[in-house]
């Protein structure tokens, strides 16, 4: 536990806690407190103004990371336009998304055995050398690279930013904070587009990364100066033995398999057949490394880097089936919503945004709501359970969207799905914080983010497949349809190609065609309420103490004073 120490800097936050060590009496470890992960008592006057700074600068690179994810989509044009690049079009989100799924989970591993101050403050820096790079690109393959390395910067803020939250934040008052994270990625989902517009039509396309830097370096500054961490067991090995901690060879595997997986989704129909013999190898080679990485995973328990003893936790692995039904669904509807404004109701790419804006503000309100209600009322697992029903309702009357639906209805629809999505989505990430012993909850939240990035690459396309055939059967028999528009035009190329006389009926069966992609969404929302409602029922407003996880078994409750059900 934190004690006050002759020395202690006055100007830093020291948070401190004893590493978890067993006991030999009875054959019990002694207990990990969540609620103390912050507990110390700190010296330095101003201690609120501190931690208000540094919750800023975490809120800052969570910012930043959101905000890429999104100021980039208006700006693509003109970055085509200037490198007369179209073909590399599809590898500015890819090569972004390859590199964070792929070091996502060694990140997990990496805040476990180095300083979790260390590693934050290079993610930072590696993100800001990605958007520099990106913003000085002078050809579209420098770009490409620069969007890689921003990945990586991207994979190590996700879960740093959690685990620097889990030290500056007690466990009872982490649900506003975690509802305030949502809440950013709903705001950086509307702010983002409209600055990346603002500044290709005004300035450059190219301060959509510049903008990071000083953020971001402000973000440094902060966190370098006053983030103090607590050593652990691990922190204290020397280099070598820090090496071997990191699954290097399950990171060999599982890297080529993410890899091949996420090549085969990008190039699958549109580049080549779903049938072609190179997206077959892709997928086949996917499958493989990953049941390879399963065993390296389970046979090497000591350095794994998903180990399977937070598999073998209820609510970790409830969670993770939660997290990835819910990020699924809500890219399936964020993603196609606009196609549909734009093919079915025939409005314009900007007014489509706006269009969108019910979900996006529904979710940020859900969001913040269920943070503030979560931290009063304790237990987490209800609102998530009502939470994914509420968003079911919402996904299951977006289904039945119709080409004379009114805007009260699309505008109601969106509502309620939004606010169920916002306040269900950040509940697992709660779950896992809750349940597991403070020094796995940086590979646990890893486990958590893998889940988000691989669903919704993975539902995205399916549902462009599933959006793409059926557009084919149903329009295969109208006169002038031309299969090459399903995959290399827009909706309104595709309707003006073909007679006047028949383009109220194609309407129809385009309507119909994204009517079964949102099926699809509705499919993986109300798969998400099994893993809500599988959620141990465990209150954030009392300490809570467990043992260390065992080597090679379970992470082990104490069930005491009913806060496990």
């Amino acid at each position: 536990m934190a004690s006050n120490r002759p020395g202690t800097s006055q100007s830093s936050l020291n948070l401190k806690h004893e590493s978890p060590s067993y006991s030999t009496h009875a054959g019990e470890a002694p207990p990990e407190t969540h609620d103390a992960a912050p507990k110390g008592e700190v010296t330095a006057e101003g201690t609120k103004a501190t931690k208000a700074l540094l919750i800023t600068s975490v809120f800052l690179c969570m910012f930043l990371v959101a905000l890429d994810r999104t100021i980039i989509s208006t700006a693509i044009p003109a970055i085509s336009n200037e490198f007369s690049s179209l073909d590399d079009v599809g590898w500015y989100g890819s090569a972004y998304l390859l590199t964070c799924c792929t070091f996502q989970l060694l990140f997990g591993k990496i805040y476990t055995v180095f300083s979790a101050r260390a590693v934050l403050l290079v993610s930072t820096l590696l993100f800001e050398v990605g958007s520099a790079i990106c913003g000085a690109a002078p050809t579209s393959v420098a770009f490409i690279i620069g969007r890689a390395v921003c990945g990586v910067g991207a994979a190590g803020l996700f879960a740093g930013t959690i685990v620097c939250i889990v030290y500056i934040v007690p466990l009872h008052q982490r649900p506003k904070f975690q509802g305030m994270f949502g809440a950013l990625f709903g705001i950086a989902s509307i702010v983002g587009p409209l600055i990346g517009g603002a500044f290709t039509s005004h300035v450059t396309w190219r301060w959509c990364f510049y903008i990071n830097l000083p953020i971001g370096g402000v973000a440094m500054v902060i966190i370098a100066l006053f983030l103090k961490v607590p050593d652990r067991e691990t922190t204290k090995l020397p280099l070598g033995k820090k090496m071997l901690q990191l699954d290097l060879l399950g990171t060999s595997i599982i890297t080529p398999g993410v890899v091949c997986l996420l090549l085969a989704l990008q190039w699958g129909g549109p580049t080549y057949p779903w049938n072609d013999g190179r997206i077959i190898a892709l997928l086949t080679l996917a499958g493989v490394l990953l049941i390879a990485y399963v065993v390296v995973q389970a046979t090497f328990t000591a350095t794994a880097t998903i180990p399977p003893r937070l598999v073998k936790q209820r609510s970790v692995i409830s969670a993770f089936w939660a997290t990835v039904c819910i990020n699924s669904g809500n890219y399936i509807f964020i993603y196609f919503l606009p196609i549909w404004f734009q093919g079915v109701m025939g409005v314009s790419a900007v007014d489509s945004g706006i269009h969108l804006l019910p979900v996006m503000l529904a979710t940020v309100f859900g969001s913040i709501f269920a943070g503030f209600l979560n931290s009063k009322v304790g237990y987490y697992t209800p609102l998530a359970i009502v939470g994914s029903c509420i968003a079911a309702i919402g996904a299951g009357l977006l289904t039945t969207l119709q080409v004379d639906t009114g805007s009260g209805k699309w505008i109601g629809y969106q509502i309620l799905y939004g606010f169920g999505l916002g306040t269900s989505f950040q509940s697992p990430n709660l779950a896992v914080q809750a349940v597991l012993p403070q020094s796995d909850v940086p590979m646990g939240m890893a486990f958590m983010f893998f889940g988000q990035l691989i669903g919704s690459t993975v539902f995205v396309s399916v549902g462009q497949n599933v959006f793409s055939n059926q557009l084919v059967q149903r329009l295969s028999g109208f006169p002038g349809f031309n299969v090459g528009l399903v995959t290399s035009g827009g909706a309104t190329e595709l309707l003006d190609a073909l007679p006047a006389d028949v383009r109220g009926a194609a309407l129809e069966a385009y309507n119909e065609a994204l009517r079964v992609v949102f099926q699809v969404g509705l499919i993986v929302t109300c798969l998400a309420i099994l893993g809500t409602s599988t959620l141990e029922w465990r209150s954030v407003k009392k300490p809570q103490a467990e043992k260390p996880a065992e080597a090679g078994g379970s992470v082990e409750e104490k069930k005491a004073g009913g806060e496990t059900k």
